[in-house]
């Protein structure tokens, strides 16, 4: 009997799967996002050369194209990764702009769209005489490098607590629940401000306020959720092929809880970049004099009192507010296209 030869991929029996659907893979996706994050890290907490944020600026238009690629059921979902992915491609890519330097006074008030000592101005000048759209622009990079690094440091944190909590529950849980509702029961806002007082004002004390006031909460979403999948027949399984608790919380429960986790992560995000931009306006937080958007907005406080001088202020909470908007709404996009499925 003739053997009959197995198709090969590319062959019409074959069907070829296209590049963009390849590339929506989970590994992919984590690849790409490290190619976009680690560079702008060690170039904002490591002063590492500009060079290094190379690989992020592809990276980052081709997160953004899988979003458009794979979310165009949720026309909110495509907005909300638009402002996120235009802020993040700016801060990968501000120093390669030809901007002035945003910390040089060139002439102070000088108006939008007005020129000074042979330089256009798009967005004025501060009361300093600094370019506002070079600042608005370099600003971004702190904002999103401590605020995404602190979220993700509260959810390994958080994450970690509530899966022991909802699974081997006992003692466990009612330890890890009792120190939750403790430091929950202080506002958000204070805890901040207590933290970042007693440690000073520092990206790095930033990271520390937001783990301690953010985890206890995302303690309790990962518990909710592990005590309801725990019960789960393929959880059942593990356990009768003798796997370990840590093989179970890993492998088993996490990644079927990841989508409840992301959505609230996007939210968290909106949350941290508000409490940097406020601190940072108290004086607690991000310090001069590198350009940061509550900086900005604190600088601008007292001369934004007169309407001609109002964009000063202007800026600044614009663009903080688009970036937290873009977070909420990739947020409520990612939740209507969970509930569909």
């Amino acid at each position: 009997m003739a053997s009959v030869a197995a198709p090969t991929p590319g062959s019409p029996d074959v069907p070829t799967v296209p590049l963009m659907v390849r590339l929506a893979q989970p590994r992919i996706l984590i690849v790409l996002a490290a190619l976009t994050w680690l560079p702008l890290v060690a170039y904002v907490m490591f002063d590492a050369s500009r060079l290094v944020l190379l690989p992020a600026i592809p990276s980052v238009l081709l997160l953004w194209a899988l979003a458009m690629l794979n979310w165009r059921e949720s026309t909110v979902a495509l907005i909300g990764a638009t402002l996120v992915c235009f802020w993040l491609l700016i801060a990968v890519s501000v120093p390669f702009l030809p901007l002035v330097d945003p910390n040089q006074p060139v002439q102070p008030f000088v108006k939008p769209f007005s020129e000074a000592r042979d330089q256009f101005f798009w967005l004025g000048t501060d009361f300093r005489g600094r370019d506002m759209l070079s600042r608005a622009l370099w600003g971004c990079q702190r904002v999103i490098v401590w605020g995404v690094t602190a979220t993700a440091t509260a959810y390994v944190i958080g994450t970690t607590l509530g899966l022991i909590a909802g699974y081997l529950a006992g003692w466990w849980d009612e330890l890890i629940s009792f120190i939750g509702n403790v430091i929950l029961s202080f506002p958000v806002m204070v805890l901040f401000i207590v933290i970042l007082t007693y440690f000073g004002p520092s990206g790095f004390n930033i990271i520390v306020a937001v783990t301690f006031a953010s985890a206890p909460a995302i303690m309790r979403i990962v518990r909710g959720l592990t005590l309801d999948i725990k019960t789960r027949d393929y959880v059942f399984a593990a356990q009768t092929r003798g796997e370990k608790p840590f093989y179970i919380m890993v492998v088993e429960l996490l990644p079927n809880a990841r989508g409840p986790i992301i959505v609230d992560a996007c939210l968290r995000l909106g949350y941290t970049t508000v409490a940097i931009t406020t601190l940072t306006f108290l004086g607690l937080g991000l310090q001069p004099p590198d350009p940061d958007w509550g900086l900005m907005i604190k600088e601008a406080a007292s001369s934004a009192l007169l309407f001609q001088f109002s964009y000063m202020l202007l800026v600044p909470a614009l663009s903080v507010s688009s970036l937290i908007l873009g977070f909420n709404l990739l947020a409520d996009g990612l939740r209507e296209m969970s509930l569909r499925d």
